[in-house]
């Protein structure tokens, strides 16, 4: 039996679906970035990239080598195959600009080049988030830079998104906003094989994720909907919960597309001029838009996450997503409040 590989799967795209030839080039290049990626994480002390950088992003937080190692490998990858306007990274203070000897294409591609890096040295999972969308037609200056506005587009607009999960197996998860499919990395072959089909959100769950040790700074409606959830089969929802908590979205996003759960991080008390610690361009916009594909919620808590108008490339927000029934009830008690 024949196996479907991401490039036949993007062929067939192409098509049947009227997927351009040249996000279907895109694509390519950011999984097989992902695969270069997957080596270096796979090789940890081997390859001398744990630890530490001397050197902060433009978040304040310090950069792991695998970190900067992830972006310039994004970077490279992508900037000279002609299919993009501009890039932005979250490691990156400003846009990056596609230098002037190459082509430049239609499309702006966005990413956390790893997430969950802090568990890089502990060898938990972690993963490369990617988001794609159209260029403006007037994106451009005088000069022939791209300008930050042109990133500045709601999440309903992606044309495309994904992760890379690298754990036991290398996993790449994709929406062409057609459903979602999940692809395993075959290192033999060298490529990345059809495993999940239909990846689907299940409507309702039993499972949670989120940072306990946070509790004492959430605001009510929160506090309120996990002391509901902890309460088990003896409060208002009536069942048993469990609570499951990897510190690196990516995997936890990925427990919720094969088995259902509710991920959340909200906002909190301790710095009250941000709205929340997940970055919208880079973590929350793609991930709800994979999530609601297969049939799950994403919300900040009081809207839905692809309705955000940005106002700043490193925008932050609250994040609620999963299984629906559990974002409408969370979410439901935040516009109570």
């Amino acid at each position: 039996m024949s196996r479907v590989t991401l490039s036949r799967y993007l062929i067939e795209q192409t098509r049947s679906h009227n997927t351009p030839a040249d996000l279907r080039f895109l694509i390519e290049v950011v999984a097989r970035a992902c695969k270069e990626i997957s080596h270096a994480v796979s090789k940890g002390a081997l390859g001398g990239v744990l630890g530490s950088m001397d050197t902060e992003n433009v978040q304040g937080e310090v950069q792991k080598k695998l970190d900067v190692l992830s972006n310039e490998i994004l970077l490279e990858a992508n900037e000279w195959g002609g299919h993009l306007a501009a890039m932005a990274s979250e490691e990156m203070d400003k846009a990056y600009q596609i230098p002037g000897r190459y082509p430049k294409g239609a499309y702006l591609l966005l990413f956390d080049p790893l997430d969950g890096s802090s568990n890089i040295d502990v060898n938990v999972s972690v993963g490369t988030i990617f988001s794609v969308l159209r260029c403006p037609d007037d994106c451009f200056s005088q000069n022939d830079a791209l300008a930050e506005r042109a990133f500045l587009q709601p999440g309903y607009r992606q044309v495309a998104a994904g992760y890379a999960l690298y754990g036991p197996q290398t996993t790449l998860v994709l929406t062409l906003g057609e459903g979602v499919k999940g692809f395993t990395l075959d290192r033999e072959l060298g490529s990345f094989v059809l495993t999940h089909e239909h990846m689907q959100v299940p409507p309702s769950t039993s499972e949670f994720a989120v940072n306990m040790s946070n509790q004492r700074h959430w605001e009510p409606p929160v506090t309120r909907y996990v002391s509901e959830l902890l309460a088990g089969a003896d409060g208002p929802l009536g069942k048993n919960y469990n609570m499951r908590w990897i510190a690196s979205m990516v995997a936890d996003v990925h427990r919720i597309l094969t088995r259902g759960g509710l991920f959340m991080y909200p906002r909190d008390a301790r710095e009250p001029d941000k709205a929340g610690k997940l970055r919208l361009m880079y973590e929350a916009n793609p991930m709800a838009f994979i999530v609601e594909q297969a049939g799950g919620a994403a919300t900040t808590g009081t809207q839905r996450i692809l309705d955000v108008q940005p106002e700043a490339l490193h925008q932050r927000v609250p994040v609620f997503l999963g299984s629906k029934e559990e974002v409408e009830r969370v979410t439901g008690y935040h516009n109570q409040a």
